[in-house]
């Protein structure tokens, strides 16, 4: 009888993602460098290769293609767990890589008013999702990411669930939203029913959550906070059900918005929550506390903020206006 055959290296990255439980922007992410790596080296067979050619397909991504840090340091965590955990091979430590220079810049922050002005370019969802990146200091995917009871109404407390690190954190919900956000809680039992009388799927849930709580994703307290107009078909799964709202439109809103606020600064998504941290530095809490709600490991991320408060060229006097 012949032995079953192996499924194709990429299958098996992708099987090997599933059991640790990492999300499907992950999963991606390191097939697309993987395979990168093996098709830079002429498809040899990562088994035949080390440490010397993925040094020099990491150097060729610095050098010739001139990617940012963060992007050399993916391609390289893609490339880590196909060795490590994939073909079962520890690589020796990687001290031959010219790594990509990382330019100190400080964050795109709004004022108060461009903050303002941005706001009153959206309307619905929208509007609704660039409040709380400000308004809670959410990233993006993490308030796309939201479910309805992850946002509690009484205690103005949003949950994070599964943040930057895979970390799980509580931040302020501003008062002025409490209101909206009970509106679009109703708005999504309304599609959480007609999705139950279509016999839809029930919601994506993370991780062993949908097989020790089979049934928590026909609840309404796991649907989405921000559900998507239509429903799709799960990449993974291939089930047809409805996900949340896809974050490049959010992008693209935010973006239109900045342009017709008449706001020159590169502004995005992020700039919103960078002025969230900036504005609460300014008004005099503890960077401690800063550092807590915007979910960083360490306080040296947040320190950056202290770089851009509203100091006028970091609280020197210029001596143009001396007298």
């Amino acid at each position: 009888m012949e032995a079953p055959r192996q499924p194709r290296l990429l299958d098996q990255v992708r099987e090997r993602c599933r059991v640790r439980h990492y999300s499907l922007r992950t999963e991606q992410a390191y097939t697309h460098w993987i395979r990168r790596y093996i098709l830079f080296h002429g498809k040899r067979h990562p088994l035949d290769m080390g440490a010397p050619q993925v040094e020099a397909f990491l150097t060729h991504l610095a050098v010739q293609e001139d990617v940012a840090p963060s992007t050399q340091n993916q391609a390289l965590a893609g490339i880590l767990f196909l060795y490590r955990d994939v073909l079962g091979i520890e690589l020796p430590w990687l001290d031959g890589v010219t790594r990509a220079k990382k330019p100190p810049r400080l964050p795109v922050v709004l004022n108060r008013d461009e903050v303002r002005a941005l706001l009153a370019q959206l309307d619905g969802m929208y509007w609704l999702l660039a409040s709380l990146m400000y308004g809670s200091g959410l990233r993006l995917m993490e308030a796309l990411r939201l479910r309805v009871k992850d946002v509690d109404l009484e205690r103005r407390e949003v949950t994070v669930r599964e943040g930057k690190g895979g970390k799980d954190r509580r931040t302020m919900l501003p008062g002025t939203l409490v209101e909206p956000l009970t509106r679009q809680r109703e708005k999504v039992a309304a599609i959480h029913a007609l999705d139950r009388d279509n016999n839809l799927a029930a919601v994506y849930l993370p991780h062993a959550l949908s097989r020790k709580y089979p049934n928590a994703g026909k609840e309404l307290a796991w649907q989405f906070l921000f559900p998507a107009s239509q429903p799709g078909i799960d990449p993974r799964s291939g089930i047809r059900r409805r996900h949340h709202l896809h974050e490049s439109a959010v992008q693209r809103a935010i973006k239109g918005a900045v342009r017709a606020a008449g706001i020159l600064k590169p502004a995005s998504s992020h700039t919103l929550r960078h002025s969230f941290a900036t504005h609460l530095l300014e008004d005099g809490y503890d960077i401690r506390t800063v550092q807590e709600l915007l979910g960083h490991s360490d306080v040296r991320t947040t320190q950056i903020y202290t770089h851009v408060l509203n100091r006028g060229g970091l609280a020197v006097r210029s001596p143009l206006d001396g007298g």
